[in-house]
């Protein structure tokens, strides 16, 4: 059965001890009683106590309460939170009025009446615990005002492709319209998302987060509107939604594309009227949200009435981003590189590596399936793995399949080298490979460049590389 609490009860007198330990166990609280104070230091250090009730006098015939006042004090230096009860049989009102100016919880005589002692220990029980939340909650505030304070995540980008997107992301900003991210999985939807909300008038307000993927359908609703206690069977208390958590700041809906039909009706419905109402409340709550949206689907899945309601779609995507994936940015990769080799270096306390540059062309050459985050977990890998100077191919586990950079330039030229390069085979097959290979490293991966100096299309150059593995 659980306790009222736990406490330590510290006295000479082996009849109080046990006369204590008899009353406070009938009220269901703990106790645990000890007849030397210089074990006090080490009992407080294996913890669990709610309170002290402790003798004010241990010497023979000592009844100046010193030791008491000593020991009142060693205890709050070592647990500021613990409320601490004396207690003496040589009680007057200024050593009373002393022992609270010290920081005792309550001060009680011996003998003691058991309504009196049970009460004030109740009191001083409740009081630790008050203090204790009140400790921990001001953790997690100062946890939150570091999150806050902290360095955004980088944005990186230095491609034509990722500057629109920093053009679109100034100019939308500031505003409130809502934002809908399109892009593959790892392309830094949230990243955006965030920079978003760093930018807007919201930026001292919450930005909260969800993942609606990994949301069930069933639990949807009470995760974004809320519920009441007893709305269900699990519901043993109130909880608040996403939507009236995000009030007044920002609320972004990752993979929104995952949101069942019956699912978009209602989120629109809250969108329109900009209230919710708790699952198993009567009264709307209003809510003032700035909206973000985010979604791997591609555009013209979510343009089919079938999948996603255009009403709702309308409502998400007043602004539309639509960020590119890796291997269309390659020239972004040495400055992504850097930032993660050095994010690394500092997580890991190591000092940063470079990148061997034949092992930089063959990043940069490869698709990346899974985009900006997959160089990510790449990076922190070869930085665990490597154990020479610089980064090598090895280091960054990439499949055996992947691309690897075309031979050196040699001194008789590019042009002849190239020559050299084709006349050496016939084979039509290995020509159009070598070809698409050598554009992609002269372009440094950019697919639109090499496809433009291969004179084909993007599609083209994609089937061509997928052909080749490359």
């Amino acid at each position: 059965m659980e306790t009222a609490g736990r406490i330590l009860i510290v006295d000479d007198d082996a009849d109080i001890l046990v006369a204590a330990r008899l009353l406070l166990k009938r009220e269901g609280i703990a106790c645990h009683t000890e007849a030397r104070p210089d074990r006090i230091p080490q009992l407080l250090k294996d913890g669990g106590f709610d309170a002290v009730l402790l003798d004010m006098n241990f010497a023979i015939g000592a009844n100046t309460g010193r030791e008491g006042f000593a020991w009142l004090k060693r205890i709050a230096e070592q647990d500021p939170s613990l409320s601490i009860v004396l207690m003496t049989a040589y009680g007057d009102v200024g050593t009373a009025v002393e022992a609270m100016k010290q920081g005792a919880a309550d001060f009680v005589l011996k003998p003691w009446q058991n309504e009196r002692l049970l009460a004030t220990l109740h009191a001083a029980i409740r009081l630790t615990r008050s203090r204790r939340q009140a400790q921990a909650l001001d953790t997690r505030s100062k946890g939150l005002a570091a999150a806050l304070d902290a360095p955004p995540q980088a944005v990186i980008g230095l491609s034509p492709a990722m500057q629109r997107i920093f053009t679109l992301v100034d100019r939308a900003a500031p505003t409130e319209a809502n934002v809908l991210i399109l892009g593959e999985n790892g392309t830094g939807k949230e990243v955006i998302a965030r920079e978003l909300h760093r930018r807007s008038r919201r930026a001292g307000q919450v930005f909260v987060s969800v993942d609606l993927g990994a949301v069930p359908e069933t639990l949807f609703e009470s995760e974004l509107f809320g519920h009441r206690k007893g709305a269900f069977t699990d519901a043993r208390d109130d909880r608040v939604g996403r939507l009236v958590a995000a009030d007044g700041g920002t609320l972004f809906l990752d993979e929104i594309g995952n949101l069942p039909l019956h699912l978009q009706s209602k989120l629109l419905s809250v969108l329109e009227q900009r209230q919710v109402v708790p699952v198993g409340g009567t009264r709307p709550v209003p809510i003032d949200v700035r909206l973000i949206s985010a979604t791997n689907m591609p555009p013209e899945q979510l343009a089919r009435e079938d999948v996603f309601r255009q009403d709702l779609l309308y409502r998400i995507n007043t602004v539309e981003l639509r960020l590119p994936p890796l291997r269309d940015r390659a020239e972004d990769i040495p400055a992504l590189l850097e930032h993660f080799i050095a994010l690394y270096a500092r997580k890991y306390g190591m000092a940063p590596k470079p990148v061997e540059p034949d092992t930089l062309r063959r990043l940069m050459a490869y698709r990346w399936p899974g985009n900006v985050r997959a160089l990510r977990h790449a990076v922190e890998r070869a930085m665990i793995l490597s154990g020479g100077d610089a980064l090598v191919a090895e280091d960054f586990s990439l499949p055996a399949g992947a691309p690897t950079p075309a031979p050196p330039v040699t001194a008789m030229g590019s042009s002849a080298a190239a020559a050299a390069l084709v006349l050496d085979t016939l084979d039509l097959e290995a020509v159009e490979r070598e070809a698409i290979r050598k554009a992609l490293t002269k372009h440094q991966g950019n697919i639109s460049h090499a496809a433009a100096d291969l004179g084909i299309t993007r599609a083209s150059l994609y089937r061509r590389m997928e052909k080749h593995g490359l």
